[in-house]
């Protein structure tokens, strides 16, 4: 799959997007190391705590899934002239799966950037330091 494809399937599921309070669209097209694709869409909610990113939606579909090793996370919002990077919450649910993978940060005007979870999030608590 091209990062375009990946990007495009991130479009795709911000349509999705249950976003009343903020009025801002988010979707994620998460690919698992075996060539699987798992999407999801952020779900708000008036109790703001409840809500959840499209990020940590395909992780939590993809864990659900048996999935535990990611290659590409390509991140989309059609509001965002910037590129569109997960929050810290989503980076460090990520970093406990796989810390190398690569994230496709796309913009609504379709240009995307590419960084290493490690680049945007470079003290990562691992699950190593609790056992």
């Amino acid at each position: 799959m091209t990062d375009r494809e990946l990007i495009n399937r991130a479009v795709e599921a911000a349509k999705k997007s249950y976003a009343p309070y903020s009025n801002r669209t988010f979707g994620a097209a998460l690919e698992c190391a075996d060539g699987t694709v798992v999407t999801g869409c952020n779900v708000e909610n008036a109790a703001l705590g409840t809500s959840i990113c499209a990020e940590r939606a395909a992780l939590c579909q993809a864990v659900s899934m048996g999935k535990r090793s990611f290659r590409r996370l390509a991140v989309y919002s059609a509001e965002s002239a910037d590129y569109c990077t997960p929050c810290g919450v989503c980076r460090q649910a990520f970093s406990e799966f796989s810390p190398e993978m690569e994230l496709l940060c796309a913009r609504a005007d379709g240009r995307y950037v590419s960084y290493r979870l490690r680049e945007l999030l470079p003290v990562m608590y691992a699950r190593d330091r609790f056992e």
